[in-house]
């Protein structure tokens, strides 16, 4: 199995005759430190502090890159904003978003994904990717609306 991100990218750029550059290696090591969901421009911003010499559309073009290759999911909350989260083959997990301070959290629930697969089941579906979010507000911001 694949485990290291850069060896995939590795892969992934030989298989489609691409080069492997020291910029994409550096975005993609800052991508998978952040260990969140992230913008382009939140990943410029993290790349800029160590490597100012990266521009902002070696960022966004990476970005893509990665998820082409596997290593990024693109995900669309509601807020509109396009961001990122690094992809890893074995974890699926669904996401509780905060409308006001933005926070996302990401959990798993066995009981969730069973009741998913027997409503598909029931219905004689296929399922081939599925998404879960729920939006509202965050213990911390929960706090401040009460105070």
């Amino acid at each position: 199995m694949r485990n290291k991100p850069s060896e995939r990218l590795s892969e992934y750029l030989a298989d489609k005759n691409l080069k492997s550059t020291s910029q994409r290696d550096t975005i993609l090591n800052v991508f998978v430190d952040a260990g969140r969901h992230l913008s382009a421009e939140e990943l410029y911003a993290r790349v800029k502090k160590s490597h100012p010499g990266i521009g902002y559309a070696t960022v966004y073009r990476t970005l893509k890159l990665l998820a082409e290759a596997g290593l990024a999911q693109e995900r669309r909350f509601e807020d509109g904003v396009t961001r990122y989260e690094h992809a890893s083959k074995d974890a699926h997990h669904d996401h509780l978003i905060c409308t006001r301070c933005g926070a996302i959290l990401e959990f798993e629930n066995e009981s969730i994904e069973e009741l998913q697969k027997d409503v598909a089941r029931k219905n004689r579906f296929q399922v081939q990717s599925h998404k879960l979010e729920l939006y509202g507000l965050c213990a911390g911001c929960q706090g401040r609306k009460n105070k």
